[in-house]
């Protein structure tokens, strides 16, 4: 693979899709207890895994999905982009969300803005995406300010609860942005 899989490059940033290289550092970071704080808690290899699979099955199929965040040298950041969740059964049933997650060292930066930002510029000018959503918890601060940064607004009617991969039940608080 290599730099045909760059999918984005931003001011500081680029955006790949996943490849085999990026698991053991998407592992780690899936193992820090601040990262995975409004996650459900830390994740094994064998969530990491099943999670990286589904990424990398939904970038083939829908061409977009959660992609590898790396500065412009090469280190790995976090993950960052749009997903479709084909899944029917409510909560919260079939939506496209964006979602983020980046390493400890990379908080505080503007990185989660910047990729995130590019990632849905990306999914409004090239897929048929015309909502997207995106959920935490109601005291993930940093998270809320960065969808209002985004331009999302509070979407309460689609509230929903969740449980975790880890069997933990969330409830989640849901903003949205339409394509302008």
């Amino acid at each position: 693979m290599g730099i045909e899989t760059l999918i984005l490059r931003t001011q500081r940033l680029n955006l790949f899709a996943l490849e085999e290289r990026h698991f053991e550092p998407l592992a780690a970071m899936h193992c820090d207890p601040d990262v995975m704080a409004n996650l459900g808690g830390v994740w094994s290899h064998e969530q990491t895994r099943k999670a990286f699979d589904r990424y990398v099955a939904a970038y083939h199929r829908d061409g977009i999905s959660r992609w590898a965040v790396e500065d412009l040298s090469g280190q790995f950041l976090g993950l960052a982009g749009v997903l479709r969740h084909a899944d029917e059964v409510p909560p919260p049933g079939i939506h496209v969300e964006i979602g983020w997650r980046f390493v400890r060292s990379a908080w505080g930066q503007g990185f989660a803005f910047e990729a995130s930002s590019a990632a849905l510029g990306h999914a409004f000018q090239n897929t048929n995406v015309n909502d997207v959503w995106a959920y935490t918890t109601e005291n993930n601060l940093r998270s809320k300010v960065l969808m209002a940064r985004l331009g999302m607004l509070r979407n309460p009617e689609r509230d929903f609860q969740l449980t975790s991969a880890t069997g933990r039940c969330w409830e989640l608080k849901v903003w949205s942005v339409q394509r302008k």
